[in-house]
């Protein structure tokens, strides 16, 4: 660790790429889960006339239990997270409206109605440093070890007859040294 410092340049380096990984839109929704398109192309058609009773119809309607007690509110999300179909389906929608074709998954129909969109935003860099050092660190140790065995000669001796024993390793001198060193450090 000594022989190969974490910098600052480094760590924003990996700041740098986190960020780009977490790039695109969270969406605050709701939705409505039911089991037949005929159900949801009533609930559809309901919402329509009125769409202030998203809330009630999902307490009422929707099979989906972590989400129908708070009238099918999902909270933020990314549309990542969701099954392939759902997060299409969001990311298509304008604040405030939604969706007005049953939306099937693996799980049956889905209405949903987008409440808000923003930016998703990495946490600022002086709150992760301390796991990027960490990060860092462990992959520099990686490193060292993986050359270390690609230059090591490496013996696998059989223990004498006497009965069954496990192999042994055997490292030459500076291949020892060195891992002594690394230890130490």
């Amino acid at each position: 660790m000594a022989t190969h410092p974490v910098t600052d340049d480094m760590l924003k380096a990996e700041y740098e790429k986190i960020k780009t990984q977490m790039g695109g839109n969270e969406y605050k929704a709701r939705h409505i889960l039911v089991e037949k398109e005929a159900e949801a192309k009533d609930i559809i058609a309901k919402l329509k006339k009125d769409p202030k009773t998203f809330e009630a119809l999902a307490k009422e309607k929707s099979k989906d239990p972590g989400s129908k007690v708070n009238g099918g509110d999902l909270g933020w999300f990314d549309p990542r997270r969701m099954v392939p179909e759902f997060g299409a389906a969001v990311a298509k929608l304008e604040k405030g409206k939604f969706t007005e074709e049953p939306v099937k998954s693996q799980f049956g129909y889905h209405i949903i109605l987008l409440e808000d969109s923003r930016m998703k935003e990495a946490p600022p860099f002086e709150q992760i440093k301390p796991g990027l050092i960490q990060k860092a660190r462990q992959q520099s140790l990686q490193k060292f070890l993986d050359e270390t065995k690609a230059t090591a000669k490496i013996e696998i001796v059989q223990a004498p007859a006497a009965g069954p024993a496990p192999a042994a390793l055997v490292l030459n001198p500076a291949t020892k040294a060195k891992l002594a060193d690394a230890t130490k450090k």
